[in-house]
Parts: structure tokens; C-alpha cells; sequence
């Protein structure tokens, strides 16, 4: 089932959006070569509870399996779920920062890619592509437009590009849940799918890949990867909705 979110519970999430932004807006400015996914961890979740809100990835479990840290950071071929550990920053790197929080009993959820230090073109394009492809898909988030056309459009955007889309993982709705219904993919048909509706609330999110779509998962249970090896960037989004369109909750 699909939860409609009343104008009061979509401020709520502003909110807890807000928090998720700013979090990732201090850790970005922090990425530098040296510092470990660690180091970012402990700022994520220091900021965090300094905000009155929990961090909304540690202690997730999916079968079983319990996330162990707060924050994913996931390095060049890393897609998402990266685990923080002792790992240091090197200068050409991206690294994929996705963050969460629980503020008031409803979940904020956001994405950014970034550049440690000087990066390569390639892996520039990569990210700036990406990011446009969130926006494209976002712009298709109007009351009765479908959710083929949101993945068509990012789809579209990416493979355009020469890149292609992740289709192992997807978006999702967000709510009082971290994942609720409906899946959101990142590739599709016009015109196909469910029609959105006022007071839906999306976490689209993105991961684009130099190479090919494949994805494997590393030992660890979690971190996903190209299986080529190739630059994977990821970014993401909660969005509302609206009677005016797409309400973008994670945005500063």
C-alpha cells in the first residue's frame, strides 16, 4: 500500500530532509585526501544527534543483515551500501555519500557524489550527468504523469550519455519507513506504471555506471560494485508530490 502524506507530515520530512542536507553539506566540504570514511561517519553521526534526530542506517537489517555504521560512502567502483572503515581518501577519487535520519518518527533520505581533490574528466562527466539525470527524473513528478516516465527520463539522460543505469537497485517511497512502497526505477516506458498523486513521497535515487549495469557484492554483505570495475556515481533525492509538482524536501 501506498501512504499519502498530509501537508503537515510532508513538513515534517522537510525537516528531517533538511538535516540530511546540512549533514552532507558539512562532510562534503571535509572530503579531502587523508581523511578516512571513518572520520566522515563520526561527523555524520556527531551532527546528527547535535540536530535531535538518529541516524536512520545503523542497525538496519535486511535478512539478517545488520548495517554497522551511519553513513554509506562508497569510493569509484563502489555503487552504494559502502561501510565506513580506516579506508583513506585519495586524491582523483569520487566517493558516493548517502545519508539518512529519523527526526519526529519520519525518515529524511538523500545522495551526493563528490571529488576528492582533482578528479579526473571522465569521472567529472560521470558525475554531472548523474546528477541530471535525478533532476529529469524529478521533473517528471506532476500529479498524474507515471512512474514510467520518471525512469524514462533518467534512463534517458544516462544512457544518452554512453553510460548505463543500475537496475539491481532502485528508489523507493519514504515515509514513517525508510523503504515503503512503491519501488522507483531508474529506467522504463513512457506513460507506463503507476500515476503519482498528491502527497506521495519518492527517494529517487540514480547510480549510473561508466561501464556496464552488472552489479556483484563484496564479502562484506553489503557494498555493491561494478562488476567491470568501472566509476559508478550515485545521487539522490526524497521528493513530495504536490497540487503545484515536485517539492524537493532534501534540497538546501
Amino acid at each position: 500500500m501506498i501512504s499519502l502524506k498530509s501537508p503537515r507530515e510532508i513538513e515534517i520530512m522537510r525537516r528531517a530532509n533538511l538535516i540530511v542536507a546540512e549533514v552532507l553539506q558539512e562532510l562534503k566540504v571535509k572530503i579531502a585526501p587523508g581523511v578516512t570514511t571513518l572520520d566522515l561517519d563520526r561527523v555524520a553521526e556527531e551532527l546528527t544527534l547535535k540536530r535531535n534526530a538518529i541516524p536512520a542506517f545503523k542497525g538496519y537489517s535486511v535478512a539478517g543483515r545488520v548495517f554497522p555504521r551511519c553513513l554509506c560512502a562508497s569510493i569509484n567502483e563502489e555503487i552504494v551500501h559502502g561501510i565506513p572503515s580506516n579506508r583513506t581518501l585519495k586524491e582523483g577519487d569520487i566517493v558516493g555519500l548517502d545519508y539518512g535520519v529519523i527526526y519526529d518518527g519520519f525518515y529524511g533520505d538523500s545522495a551526493i557524489t563528490v571529488g576528492v581533490g582533482t578528479v579526473s574528466d571522465e569521472a567529472k562527466r560521470l558525475m554531472e550527468i548523474t546528477e541530471k539525470s535525478l533532476y529529469d527524473g524529478i521533473n517528471q513528478l506532476y500529479e498524474g504523469r507515471r512512474l514510467g516516465d520518471l525512469g524514462a527520463a533518467v534512463q534517458m539522460t544516462a544512457e544518452g550519455a554512453g553510460y548505463s543505469v543500475v537496475r539491481a537497485f532502485v528508489g523507493h517511497g519514504i515515509g514513517k519507513r525508510l523503504h515503503e512502497e512503491p519501488p522507483v526505477p531508474n529506467y522504463g516506458e513512457p506513460d507506463r506504471g503507476l500515476r503519482f498523486k498528491e502527497g506521495m513521497v519518492l527517494a529517487i535515487e540514480p547510480m549510473v555506471n561508466i561501464g556496464g549495469p552488472e552489479v556483484e557484492i563484496k564479502a562484506d554483505g553489503w557494498t555493491a560494485v561494478t562488476k567491470d570495475g568501472s566509476l559508478a556515481a550515485h545521487f539522490e533525492h526524497s521528493v513530495a508530490v504536490t497540487k503545484d509538482g515536485p517539492y524537493i524536501l532534501s534540497q538546501l
